[in-house]
């Protein structure tokens, strides 16, 4: 079957009030959308891993040659909309079920317990396939 990726980031959905700015009862509420939702998955068969993650300025980039020290910095500095803020792997049975999944992400409560529609990224996982199709194998 078919893994994809679903992701969120930054990008406010109807709402764009910072999260650190919401009530706690309102981050509660927000977060066990993602318990509930997550557990159905899991329950279903559907839900292979996800994370939340920390906030974009704990993030660090690190290059490297593979022989010297790796340089590590600070980072990425793209715009905070486009830094990854969590992610869903699921495996299902076609990308209409992947983008339903999606839907109900979007529906994450925000302020207000209202729904945010934010964004998500649905993106297939790269499998066997797509690496014969790429090598002619």
């Amino acid at each position: 079957m078919p893994r994809y990726l679903l992701i969120v980031d930054y990008r406010p959905g109807d709402d764009d009030t910072p999260m650190d700015q919401w009530r706690p009862e309102e981050i509660k509420a927000h977060m066990n959308y993602y318990d509930v939702l997550n557990a159905a998955l899991r329950d279903s068969g559907e839900l292979v891993g996800g994370e939340a993650l920390t906030e974009p300025r704990s993030a660090r980039e690190v290059i490297s040659d593979g022989t010297s020290a790796p340089v590590v910095t600070d980072g990425p500095f793209a715009e905070s909309k486009e830094i990854l803020a969590g992610y869903q792997i699921v495996e299902v049975e076609s990308e209409a079920r992947a983008i339903e999944i999606a839907a109900l992400v979007s529906a994450v409560p925000g302020p207000g317990g209202v729904p945010l529609r934010q964004p998500v990224t649905v993106r297939r996982v790269m499998d066997g396939t797509d690496f014969e199709a790429m090598t002619g194998r």
